[in-house]
């Protein structure tokens, strides 16, 4: 079902005693057995606190056992290929030291003498304790720290098919890592101290260096400053609980009983802590919401921007790739980037090139220039169709793949957001719209947000149609003019067409109360929802000069207040459907 490893950047912050008191509680939640794995193998005592049966299997491993001096030539090959220092040439010797040794083998492939002796290594043991929980845990055999992350492997192949709970070594080392790796959810324990924050830090550098996104438990949760809360905050860290800071905690603890067993009032604690991992490990499905307009300058990324703002536990996407603009609302602050590559730019080897003219009497886009007896290709006009490449007989021309733009995905003040920067005079934007589409998916996947607010493109052409496609509602922003209500039709015919639910809503209606009453009539005609209409506001013009949103700017304003209006249902739609 799910495997979740707890750590904490350093011993002493409770990491055992939430997990063994979280492995009874999801137990009864889920009314089966679960696994408790400890893989602090160094310092196993997540079984002190359960009773029951306990049957030991030792751990053999292939590992070098010495060094056959009979054969042993002394040419140094095993010491050059050993990477962690455990053979060393000293004098008329090659010297083997076991506790360095990681058991990879290098040295026995580059022997040529076959020289090096293996045989078996015992590591350690695992032990299975049978009773209230199945539990297994590791104990490393002294002297032998350098095994701790086989052992770790060997303790992880107990896992069951239900929640296995991976009780992980304190730290960021290689056996922390070796516990997280493979797992559906990291949880980190800390407290409210400099050092649970300096080593909450570290632990959440190391998981999402792994792929893993955090959630935090705090423990002895007495805040006596704000900093723990503004990190997870910035970081965008979800707290799934808090345990109190109670001397009567620390003496349960301390009898090697379980806090959910002594007090009603724990064991609801750690039941909502429980829930609270639940419901963030399974999958929420994302609703996409899609703001479209059939012409520029309707106010389409205003209203999207002050959507974001009103919305909780979203992704916004900008789609409007040719001309983005959404991100001097949101201020973004990049996290990742990459290159776009839609199609391909045909180039001529001026080495090799004979001058035939063949590829200039070919290219329908006029992409290659004459110069004399020389031909290039004009990186603006060439649509990579390939044809100069078809025609060319002596093989000059070549194709190779084209940058046409970038994608970010950042932090924002509502959220996490993708978008996207198309070159200067770049085709394939429906497929970077898709893109920016699939960066938000992925945000939202990973944070299980609810909703994607996306803003698409203006018009109807295929950047529009790529932004539209797989949404749950289409929200079209119009505006009572001629102009506005024509384009509005044929917004209208290809959401139709792409069988989407949709809504209107008219801005700055005032202008003309005539056109806005034969938009609310086309609405009512086509089948289409009518949100209303948004008055002409002159402070939309100086937030955006602000840098901010209607509602961040005067959230008593009539605008305002029929954004709110229109969120409320808009919202209520995407989740009754």
């Amino acid at each position: 079902m799910y495997d979740i490893a707890i750590g904490s950047g350093k011993g002493g912050t409770g990491k055992t005693f939430i997990a063994t008191n979280l492995a009874v509680i999801f137990q009864e939640i889920i009314q089966e057995k679960i696994k408790y794995l400890d893989c602090d193998v160094e310092g196993a005592n997540g079984h002190l606190f359960f009773d029951g049966n306990r049957k030991n299997e030792k751990i053999i491993i292939k590992s070098v056992r010495g060094i056959d001096y009979d054969k042993c030539i002394l040419c140094g090959d095993c010491v050059k290929a050993c990477q962690y220092n455990a053979l060393a040439k000293v004098g008329g010797e090659i010297l083997y030291f076991n506790e360095l040794c990681h058991t990879c083998g290098a040295c026995g492939l580059v022997c040529q003498q076959e020289a090096i002796i293996e045989g078996d290594r015992e590591i350690g043991e695992i032990i299975n304790q049978t009773g209230k929980i199945d539990l297994f845990y590791g104990n490393l055999k002294t002297g032998e720290s350098g095994m701790s992350p086989r052992l770790i492997n060997k303790v992880k192949e107990k896992a069951g098919q239900g929640i296995n709970i991976y009780d992980a070594p304190p730290g960021t080392t290689c056996p922390v890592v070796e516990t997280f790796k493979g797992s559906d959810l990291a949880l980190l324990v800390t407290d409210p101290t400099p050092f649970g924050l300096n080593d909450l830090k570290l632990a959440v550098k190391m998981t999402r260096k792994l792929g893993l996104e955090p959630v935090v438990i705090v423990n002895r949760a007495t805040y006596k400053d704000t900093k723990l809360k503004e990190y997870c905050q910035k970081e965008d860290l979800k707290i799934v609980g808090e345990i109190p800071d109670r001397r009567e905690l620390a003496e349960i603890y301390s009898n090697g009983e379980l806090a959910v067993e002594k007090s009603q009032e724990y064991k609801e604690i750690f039941k909502n802590i429980a829930n609270n991992i639940i419901n963030h490990l399974e999958p929420v499905e994302t609703k996409e919401l899609v703001v479209v307009s059939g012409k520029g300058g309707t106010g389409k990324t205003s209203v999207t921007a002050s959507l974001a703002a009103l919305a909780e536990n979203i992704v916004v996407a900008d789609c409007d790739v040719d001309a983005a603009d959404l991100h001097l609302l949101l201020n973004p602050d990049i996290q990742s980037e990459g290159a776009f590559s839609g199609g391909n730019l045909a180039e001529i080897d001026q080495t090799k090139c004979t001058g035939c003219g063949l590829c200039y009497q070919a290219c329908r886009f006029s992409a290659i220039i004459k110069d004399g007896e020389h031909y290039s290709v004009d990186p603006l006009s060439c649509e990579g169709c390939g044809v100069c490449d078809i025609v060319c007989q002596d093989g000059e021309v070549f194709l190779k793949e084209a940058v046409n733009g970038r994608w970010f995905t950042s932090k924002t003040r509502f959220g996490l957001m993708a978008h996207a920067e198309l070159g200067i005079a770049e085709e394939n934007s429906g497929k970077l719209v898709t893109l920016v589409k699939d960066k938000a998916r992925e945000l939202a996947n990973k944070k299980n947000n609810q909703i994607n607010i996306i803003d698409g493109s203006p018009g109807t052409g295929c950047p529009v149609t790529a932004s539209l496609t797989g949404a749950d509602y289409a929200l079209i922003v119009t505006e009572p003019s001629v102009s506005g209500i024509h384009d509005l039709a044929r917004v209208i015919d290809l959401i139709k067409f792409l069988e989407i639910p949709a809504g209107i809503l008219v801005n700055k209606a005032d202008i003309n109360y005539i056109k806005s009453k034969e938009i609310e009539e086309l609405a009512v005609k086509e089948g289409i929802d009518f949100f209303g209409e948004l008055p002409y506001d002159e402070d939309v013009v100086v937030a955006q000069t602000e840098a901010l949103t209607i509602i961040e700017y005067r959230p008593d304003s009539q605008v305002s207040k029929v954004l709110f209006e229109v969120w409320k249902k808009i919202n209520n739609i995407i989740k009754s459907d």
